[in-house]
């Protein structure tokens, strides 16, 4: 983890959601095409303490938690997706588009694709461009 090193994260506060477990329709192979499979998403937002450190232990002071995960499941619901890579480019898109938000990493891992592979996955990591 790296990246979490990068100066730029300084003064950030990582929020993160940790095995978002959900069914969807992602893959190009016939058998993944036949319905939804288990998809596991792993998702860190990094916001400026100055937009995120709460001075009335108000929700509306912080990233509510309920945005990311709304954002991850609308995408899910958009429908049928090829590639995991799409996917995670989506989600960090829209995650990104908040005015609070000022880097994201998003992780996808398709966990029975393979019987002798405990995952397939991909990553990425962005900062918002300024």
């Amino acid at each position: 983890m790296t990246w979490l090193l990068d100066p730029r994260l300084a003064g950030c506060r990582r929020i993160f959601l940790r095995e978002v477990l959900l069914d969807a329709n992602i893959g190009i192979h016939d058998f993944e095409r036949a319905g939804a499979q288990r998809l596991v998403i792993n998702v860190d937002v990094f916001v400026p303490l100055a937009v995120s450190t709460p001075r009335h232990d108000r929700i509306a002071e912080v990233l509510d938690y309920d945005f990311v995960r709304l954002t991850i499941s609308r995408r899910i619901e958009q429908g049928h997706i090829n590639l995991q890579e799409t996917l995670i480019d989506d989600i960090a898109r829209a995650l990104l588009a908040h005015p609070g938000v000022a880097a994201v990493r998003v992780a996808s891992e398709k966990p029975d694709v393979y019987e002798d592979v405990e995952a397939v996955g991909v990553e990425v990591f962005h900062f918002k461009e300024a």
